[in-house]
């Protein structure tokens, strides 16, 4: 055995050292199986752990012998039958040998302390096998080691011992009464069987001694450590001070691990009570911790007797030493000052969970509990927490302040069933913390006066936000209880913070920000308000029609209104910090309405807006949320602001329109350079102006001449730009920088043009159209480049996107562009913008629709033939997977698209009739594909169309010769087959929509063919799938007779009938 040790141990310490590669691997693999035969091993582990060599040091390294704990844990866990007694006696006397050596007479490890806490988890394996039927005296066993043999020894116990007995009882909680470990491995019965009959064994026998032993080492621990405190310092108190502060810490989270599992009244006594109190607030932040967790668990014991929990709450007078304790912490908090002490701060965090759970006892209590003395008496204990619950609510801190949020929302939440079922006036007790309540809520909203909001990356600023959430939360909670308190006390707030600044009493600028941003959510917390402009002024209710023409400047105005007319008014905008203007703007622009019955104060706002307090801000980030916010505004608000302001609003921001590109650093992504290149955050807010530059220059419209002249002055720039970089590109692709500005001006194009109202339907009497020749050469210019630069899809990319707005605001007027531009899209594509192309394709259609005819006849065709052949290759892998499901999904959508908008006639024109039949064809199959519900349900919405179109009758202009003949031996059996096949699941709700859309289908056909259809149902179809006569009679006068919404009832209850009798 001795040379089979050293090979294991050699072995351990070559796996120890990964640079020994050549033998690395080797060694790794033949420890591992010692580790997995641990049954047959554990002997050779145990020699490996205890050994020790002639002067009676430990014979084997530290790591040999960690691995040797490790086999022997292998051996333990998961054992729940009992060893044999060869077994049994073995581990016993070798393991209670080497803490005699280690623990009572040695250094306890303290050459590799590591080793400890190990030990003291495989003794608690061993512990767990043996404890019920063969080593029923371990506790006794143990405690007879606790008492020194040396007689010089200043404590009454062997400290070594003391501590080894603390991490025992730790392990075993954890293993047998800890719900958070027990979840974490998966359920065995076994073992739960097991740690049931340990905790009650433990319970029965050795818990009075347990808790006793435990209680008695901590408070002679405590008294030695109040002893050696008051005694002149030097290294050997310092020393001793120490070891008696391990102890006592040690000691209390023993307590804690166990006063959850065994009697209350073991663990809250007379003693003990005074003994928690005195070590929850000692100078040792880690034994006020520990006796914190202590208390915790104490309070949140389930105890059978609402009157026991009482009791114990009672004897504890837990609510004043928690008011005193915070009393006193906050005191240091404000000493200490801008100096954090994070030990210290973790404490007033643990006072505030030990608050939270003893407020929610209390609350289960007051709520649940039938004795009305009972309820009585904790709604006392619980009205003396409320203060000291505020007060932790409003800590700086924001983990402290956030243990409360539990024990606030239920108190809310009673409140608020209190109020369902009584609508009377709240009680002054409640109103009043109510109103204390949101006077610290309120507090609480306002950012740290050292924070930077405009930080993006700031990871503290997202926790700030989400804070932020959450507060307002409790205050939506106490708006359901009493509106009017929230109301008044936010508008009071803003007002008064608002009216200081303008006034020009200084005020800090998180004050100043959380004064605007009450503003900002006033409208979300004033549920009584109007919409519209009824949320800002007391006006009369006025028609549509009229409401241009009122002038509401002779209404008062509803506390928003007052609100926001202060906050324009104040000129707060211009506080000289980024958070508060910031604000303001996002204020301005959410509420437009406002400024439709305030009209003098659009001119001071966009003024705001366009300098330097806005667009024109030095700091980048402020900047591009800017853009977004000038265009909401403008988009809102572009009825009542005057066209003459349009050229100057414009010529202001002329310097901000330059295309600027940002060529970002190569990294080893799979992307290509020039894709993320032109992905930019800066341009895309750029993209912004763009369009508010179109909104503006679109409200000239009543000077046509003064119109085209602005907008070519916005487009000529960029167009020039765009031929200087389309010629740079021609050189080659290896500057990217004029591809890039290509994509970004040809976006800018699109997105001047989307900022002019879409082309009517129909032209109404009197419209003015927008300048559209220059419209037209801006999508001139764009196609000319696509032809010369159809190889990057970037370029593709952003055509589609320009020609998409540009064709929705001149109309009929640019359809001739759209042969040439599909012909350049399709020229090179990958197979990922086939689907943005028949996306792109259906958006046309909605555009255009008739004037697309003629683009559609001549696309169709090489369209489903390029279709039809990608969607017939196989399949490889996930990706490959998703691409042909998009490109069916979009190709059957375009489809349908296409008979939405009567432009059916493409599919049977002289140049595509030739492929009608095998389109059709495709479309049937693809209703028998049980296997692609979704696909199922569009195809059967085409046909559906379909059948209403060409199945019409002879003569008819629409209806085709021959397409009856399809519609009775193709359509129809194909329509029956489906819901008669074994993968057809009626439970699934896809294919109830299937079933759904085959129930139009047949009510289609009917409908459309008339008596004939009838009597080919009747006298055909259904006898030769032999339904009986009267059935076939039953179906068919349904189908007849029934509305649609009736015969899809009548059919989906049909085919759920008949599955089950099948």
């Amino acid at each position: 055995m001795e040379h089979e040790i050293d090979q294991v141990v050699q072995a351990i310490i070559i796996a120890s050292d990964p640079t020994q590669t050549s033998l690395y691997q080797q060694a790794l693999a033949y420890i591992g199986t010692i580790q997995q035969n641990a049954s047959s091993t554990w002997r050779l582990a145990l020699s490996i752990f205890v050994d020790q060599n002639a002067e009676g040091s430990r014979k084997y390294p530290p790591q040999a012998r960690f691995f040797a704990l490790r086999v022997l844990d292998e051996f333990f866990d998961n054992r729940f039958e009992p060893l044999d007694d060869d077994t049994f006696r073995t581990l016993q006397q070798a393991l209670v040998s080497y803490i005699q050596s280690e623990y009572v007479v040695g250094s306890a490890e303290a050459e590799a302390t590591f080793l400890r806490n190990k030990f003291s988890h495989t003794l608690t394996l061993f512990f767990l096998c043996t404890y019920c039927e063969q080593w029923p005296t371990f506790f006794s066993d143990l405690f007879t080691l606790i008492r020194p043999t040396d007689d010089l020894s200043r404590s009454a116990f062997n400290r070594h011992i003391s501590l080894l007995f603390f991490h025992i009882v730790l392990e075993i909680s954890g293993e047998v009464a800890d719900q958070m470990i027990k979840s974490a491995r998966p359920y065995d019965a076994d073992r739960h069987a097991r740690d049931g009959r340990v905790r009650d064994a433990v319970r029965a026998r050795d818990a009075g001694r347990i808790n006793e032993a435990v209680l008695t080492l901590v408070a002679e621990a405590s008294e030695r450590m109040l002893a050696l405190r008051k005694q002149e310092a030097s290294t050997i108190t310092a020393r001793e001070l120490d070891a008696a502060i391990e102890v006592v810490d040690w000691g209390i989270r023993t307590f804690g691990s166990y006063v959850g599992w065994i009697d209350i009244n073991l663990t809250v006594t007379p003693t003990t009570v005074p003994l928690l109190f005195n070590l929850l607030a000692d100078p040792s932040l880690p034994i006020r911790l520990a006796t914190s967790v202590a208390l915790l668990r104490i309070v949140a014991k389930g105890l059978k007797e609402p009157g026991d929990k009482l009791n114990l709450f009672k004897v504890l007078s837990l609510g004043e030493v928690l008011d005193a304790l915070e009393d006193k912490t906050r005191a240091q908090q404000v000493e200490r000052g801008s100096e954090t002490d994070e030990g210290e701060e973790s404490y007033r965090e643990a006072l505030g969970k030990l608050l939270n759970v003893y407020g929610l006892e209390l609350a289960k209590l007051t709520d649940d509990c039938p004795n009305e003395d009972i309820r009585s008496e904790a709604s006392k204990h619980m009205a003396q927490l409320l203060p000291v619950m505020l007060r932790f609510l409003g800590d700086p801190y924001d983990d402290t302040c956030s243990t409360v949020f539990p024990l606030l929302q239920v108190i809310l939440s009673g409140y608020k069933r209190s109020r369902k079922i009584s609508a009377g006036p709240l009680d002054d007790t409640k109103r009043s913390f109510l109103a204390s309540l949101l006077e610290v809520l309120l507090t609480k909203m306002k950012w740290d006066p050292d924070a930077d909001p405009t930080d993006a990356d700031e990871d503290d600023n997202a926790e700030f936000e989400k804070m932020r959430k959450e507060l307002r939360t409790f205050m939506d909670s106490i708006l359901v209880i009493d509106q009017h308190l929230v109301t008044d006390a936010v508008r009071a707030l803003a007002l008064s913070t608002i009216s200081a600044y303008q006034n020009g009493v200084s005020i800090k600028w998180n004050d100043a920000e959380l004064g605007v941003y009450l503003v900002y959510i006033f409208g979300e917390i004033n549920k009584t308000g109007g919409k519209g402009r009824a949320a800002f002024c007391q006006a009369p209710t006025v028609d549509k029609d009229k409401r241009k023409a009122t002038d509401y400047s002779e209404y008062p105005l509803t506390p928003h209104g007052e609100m926001l007319y202060s906050l324009v008014q104040s000129g707060i905008v211009s506080y000289p910090h980024h958070a508060v203007s910031l604000q303001v703007f996002e204020t301005v622009s959410r509420y437009t309405d406002f400024f439709k019955i305030r009209k003098e104060c659009i001119i001071p706002t966009l003024e705001a807006m366009v300098d330097t307090r806005g667009l024109h801000n030095e700091n980048i980030a402020f900047r591009l949320r800017l853009y977004y916010l000038f265009h909401r505004f403008i988009k809102e608000a572009k009825n009542d602001i005057p066209a003459d302001l349009s050229a100057n609003l414009i010529q202001s921001m002329g310097d901000l329109l330059l295309i600027q590109v940002e060529i970002p650093e190569p990294d080893d992504t799979d992307e290509d350079l020039l894709t993320e290149a032109v992905k930019s955050s800066a341009f895309d807010s750029q993209l912004y102006l763009y369009e508010t530059a179109g909104i503006l220059c679109s409200l000239l419209y009543k000077s046509p001449e003064q119109q085209a002249t602005l907008l070519r002055s916005l487009v000529k720039p960029l167009m020039e730009e765009l031929s200087v970089n389309l010629q740079a590109s021609t050189k080659g692709p290896q500057d990217i920088i004029p591809i890039v500005k290509v994509h970004h001006i040809i976006m800018a194009l699109g997105n001047i043009s989307k900022g002019f109202p879409d082309y009517p339907p129909s032209l109404p009497e009197g419209y003015v159209l927008p300048p559209l020749d220059i419209l037209g050469q801006v999508a001139q210019a764009i196609l000319m480049c696509l032809e010369a630069m159809n190889v990057f899809k970037v370029v593709r990319d952003a055509t589609r996107f320009a020609f998409a707005r540009i064709i929705a605001t001149a109309g009929p007027s640019v359809t001739h562009f759209i042969p040439p531009l599909m012909a350049n899209l399709l020229t090179h594509f990958e197979p990922s913008e086939l689907v943005d192309f028949m996306n792109f394709i259906g958006l046309l259609i909605h555009k255009l629709q008739k004037d697309m005819f003629d683009v559609l006849d001549q696309l169709i065709g090489p369209l489903s033939s390029h279709i039809t052949a990608l969607l017939s290759q196989p399949i490889s892998g996930t990706d490959d997977e998703r691409a042909h499901i998009d490109t069916k999904k979009a190709y059957l959508a375009l489809l349908n698209n296409i008979m939405s908008n009567k432009l059916h006639g493409i599919f049977t024109s002289e140049r595509n009739s030739p492929g009608f039949e095998t389109l059709i064809d495709s479309m049937c199959r693809q209703v028998e594909d049980v296997g692609d519900s979704t696909s199922q349900k569009v195809a059967l919405n085409f046909l559906n169309k379909g059948v209403s179109v060409w199945g019409a009758p002879s003569g008819t202009q629409d209806g085709l010769p021959g397409f009856d003949r399809f519609i009775y031996e193709r359509l129809v059996p194909a329509a029956f087959r489906v819901p008669s096949s074994p993968d057809f699941n009626i439970k699934d709700g896809q294919m109830m929509v299937v079933l759904q859309e085959i129930a139009n289908l047949l009510q289609t056909v009917c409908q459309t063919r008339g008596l004939e259809a009838y009597n080919y149902f009747l006298s055909v179809l259904l006898p030769s799938q032999n339904w009986p006569q009267e059935t076939a009679l039953e179906f068919t006068t349904k189908l007849r007779d029934l509305d649609g919404k009736s015969f899809r009832k009548y059919f989906t209850e049909f085919v759920r009938a008949s599955g089950s009798s099948s």
